[in-house]
């Protein structure tokens, strides 16, 4: 049945919050640091207009320094307006980036929906699509380390080169877990219970005298992941004040005490 105008309830699909903008948001992940911006504090502001057509909705972002790569802000910034505007409820979506060196660019290209290569021009070396897969393998290799060196602390007893035969339904069920079959998920890799936990991009495992170094340079990828992302949200405290009450406590795939607690763990190895 066709809404009468002014009947209650066909005005209340059209409306949309600032909770409703914020849990879209939730969606964007900063690729690098591969968290959601929402938990970083890259939100500085949202605004929400309703009007008979549909929500007017302008949200401005921030990062933690000026001369954050120029991609990844328009990524992110993409990726936000592309979330806001998905709501039925949405009507007009403007998203611009602060203080960036890049931000007019930025803006101006989001505004004209021009595309990263039309933004960007011959500085576009990748596609958008290049960069996400590229970051999301990354999240998958940083995703299995922590899943695995879960095991590794548990039992003091396993040695690294077991890692490689490790299958999915050997994993604790938790956070880090869930966070590992999210990201196999994003790769289009299998998520079966029998599925070999280590593998490399394209779903194939190591043979057992590669899984040592792979496991290293898993690691070495997770460290640099979390490493990084604590060193943002700290530049992102001392860029804008009061910007911290906007980071989460605790983002998905930290360590379960310190999120900065960074060194490598030592195990056990077996030397020809």
């Amino acid at each position: 049945m066709t809404a009468l105008i002014g009947d209650p309830a066909a005005e209340t699909q059209m409306d949309v919050t600032e909770e409703d903008i914020r849990r879209a948001l939730e969606s964007v992940i900063d690729p690098e640091l591969d968290e959601p911006i929402t938990d970083l504090g890259f939100i500085r502001s949202i605004q929400v207009q309703t009007a008979g057509g549909g929500a007017q909705v302008e949200v401005h972002l921030r990062l933690p320094t000026s001369f954050c790569s120029p991609n990844f802000a328009y990524l992110m910034a993409s990726d936000s307006k592309d979330a806001i505007s998905a709501l039925p409820a949405v009507a007009q979506v403007v998203v611009e980036l602060d203080d960036h060196h890049d931000s007019d660019l930025i803006n101006a290209g989001l505004a004209a929906d021009a595309g990263y290569r039309g933004t960007f021009l011959h500085e576009a070396e990748d596609s958008l699509d290049e960069l996400r897969w590229t970051f999301r393998r990354k999240a998958h290799t940083a995703a299995m380390e922590r899943c695995l060196t879960d095991l590794l602390r548990a039992n003091a007893e396993l040695l690294e080169t077991q890692m490689g035969t490790v299958r999915l339904r050997d994993l604790p069920a938790g956070r880090n877990k869930q966070a590992l079959l999210r990201r196999r998920s994003a790769l289009g890799l299998p998520e079966a219970a029998d599925s070999i936990v280590l593998v490399n991009h394209e779903g194939h495992p190591y043979p057992p005298e590669a899984v040592p170094m792979a496991l290293r340079r898993a690691r070495s990828t997770r460290i640099s992941i979390d490493g990084n992302a604590h060193f943002c949200r700290g530049l992102l405290r001392t860029r804008y004040e009061g910007s911290g009450a906007d980071q989460s406590a605790r983002p998905e795939g930290a360590e379960a005490k310190d999120h900065h607690n960074l060194l490598p763990l030592k195990v056990k190895e077996i030397h020809s």
